[in-house]
């Protein structure tokens, strides 16, 4: 199994203290002990489709690693005990200032999102949101910029994640109906 994977820092089972703890399948890891699995789940995320009057796309700059400089959809990780659709309006006001009046759920990706040497598998669950005006949008929490694109002139090799990129297809494909 890959060093970078959370299962290759559990060295004793988190149940009895036995260091019989290993690796079972691909999503557990099991003591040979006690017999206990734990499973490796992925965590929620949301990232968030916002348009212009001009059906421009709301694109973040990320200002950290993974992919520090690449554009982004605005959103973030679900908090523990918090809906995908709290975290929706959460995540755009801490990072862009604005209120989320009305939002669609699009379709969601599985990613792998790297981050201090170690993989983290998310769902990531895409929404498309208005809001209730731009006039207020600033950069703040982790985004170090934004840009609005019309989505016949995106380059996919500019966006930080594979899921990203899916979710924008399935939006365009969505949309055309």
């Amino acid at each position: 199994m890959n060093n970078h994977f959370p299962s290759s820092l559990w060295q004793f089972c988190p149940f009895c203290g036995s260091h019989s703890f290993r690796a079972g399948d691909k999503d557990f890891l099991q003591c040979d002990l006690c017999l206990k699995r734990f499973y490796i789940n992925s965590a929620g995320a949301v990232t968030c489709i916002i348009e212009n009057s001009s059906g421009e796309i709301l694109f973040t700059r990320r200002a950290f690693e993974p992919s520090k400089g690449m554009l982004d959809l605005p959103g973030g990780f679900i908090d523990l005990e918090e809906t995908a659709e709290d975290a929706v309006r959460r995540e755009i006001k801490e990072e862009l200032n604005l209120d989320v009046t009305s939002m669609q759920y699009i379709g969601s990706s599985p990613n792998r999102y790297s981050y201090g040497g170690l993989v983290y598998f998310t769902i990531d669950l895409g929404f498309s949101c208005t809001v209730e005006s731009f006039d207020t949008i600033r950069a703040a929490d982790d985004v170090d910029g934004f840009i609005f694109l019309h989505p016949s002139r995106l380059d996919f090799q500019e966006i930080a994640f594979q899921s990203v990129c899916n979710i924008l297809r399935t939006y365009t494909v969505k949309k055309q109906r």
